[in-house]
């Protein structure tokens, strides 16, 4: 759903559909119903301004948001049935249930917002000069909450496969302890890089500066503090916001790299055996490289695609690991030894 979310994005297809109903309708089937499609596009502020297309093309991108929309309510039911089924069988627990309705009521949550986004790129621009988009505050919030809904999902799934982490001594329990502390910060900043990219998406920063490491002959653009009042600078100014996303990616770049270089000199077998999972900084190194190369080809559809389901697939390694590393509950705490001798 987030591929073909970020596909929605990179091929113009988002504001295709000018109207929706909340029951879902169905797609236009003869050549009128086209025509009539075509006609309420060509009224939108991006029609007229920049994606003067054929019908032709209007179809495929009509398609795309489509397939986006009606994929979102399928997940709904997917989701909705086995739950109700597995209620109705006794196998899930309060405290799953209340977590599981928790994740359905913010899956319903991503459609409004969905359509809240939308709305905005279908409004008028302020100025006769700018580029009708959606606001980047709202494909941000759509984004993050995609996010949220995935790592929920993930954690959920996680916890019912592996109930307690596995912990040998309370030694060794307060040792993870210690690289938890890492993990959680180097899912924070793979967390704050995501969003950051959502704004430079929003912006279409991704295309102001098509060099890398320098944006264009420059280190730092002139231009990032241009905005009044400053903060704005951060999520509407596209030298700042692509310049933002560049430095909180090289940061979870070190603190991941760190976090895998303190592993892998650990003694502790259990660290060790950890270092393997944190191994995912090579793959850190590969996402940049993806994302260096998505800027310097003017972000294609496949690269720009890509690069957000590396995001994802970064993001749930280190739901991993620090699901891995989590506390042990205070019922296995108590059945714990104190120390465990290693035979060698």
């Amino acid at each position: 759903m987030v591929v073909l979310g970020g596909m929605t994005r990179l091929t113009r297809s988002g504001l295709s559909m000018t109207n929706w109903k909340f029951t879902g309708r169905l797609p236009p089937l003869t050549n009128e119903d086209w025509l009539v499609e075509f006609e309420k596009y060509k009224q939108s502020p991006e029609y007229k301004r920049v994606n003067k297309i054929s019908i032709d093309d209007f179809k495929f991108i009509y398609w795309m948001e489509y397939a986006h929309r009606m994929w979102g309510r399928a997940l709904g039911i997917v989701f909705a049935l086995p739950f109700y089924d597995f209620l109705c069988k006794g196998y899930i627990t309060l405290q799953l249930g209340f977590r599981l309705s928790g994740l359905f009521a913010l899956g319903a949550r991503q459609g409004l917002i969905g359509w809240w986004m939308v709305k905005s790129g279908l409004e008028e621009p302020a100025s006769k000069y700018a580029e009708p988009r959606v606001s980047p505050y709202r494909l941000a919030a759509h984004l993050t909450s995609a996010f949220v809904i995935y790592s929920g999902l993930f954690w959920t799934a996680l916890s019912i496969v592996m109930p307690e982490p596995p912990a040998k001594s309370v030694s060794r329990d307060k040792g993870a302890a210690k690289v938890k502390r890492l993990a959680v910060l180097g899912a924070f900043l793979v967390r704050i890089t995501a969003v950051s990219g959502a704004f430079v998406a929003g912006n279409d920063a991704g295309r102001a500066f098509n060099t890398f490491p320098k944006m264009s002959d420059t280190w730092v653009p002139e231009d990032i503090l241009n905005m009044k009042p400053l903060l704005r600078n951060f999520f509407e100014n596209t030298s700042t916001v692509q310049l933002d996303h560049r430095i909180r990616t090289t940061m979870t770049l070190a603190a991941i790299g760190g976090l895998w270089c303190v592993l892998l000199s650990s003694n502790n077998p259990r660290w060790r055996a950890l270092s393997q999972l944190s191994g995912q900084f090579l793959r850190m190194i590969a996402f940049v490289t993806l994302g260096v190369s998505t800027l310097q080809s003017y972000v294609p559809v496949s690269l720009g695609t890509a690069h957000q389901a590396g995001a994802l697939t970064l993001l749930s390694l280190m739901l991993l690991l620090n699901h891995t590393v989590r506390r042990p509950s205070m019922s296995l705490l108590k059945t714990l030894p104190p120390v465990v001798k290693t035979v060698t």
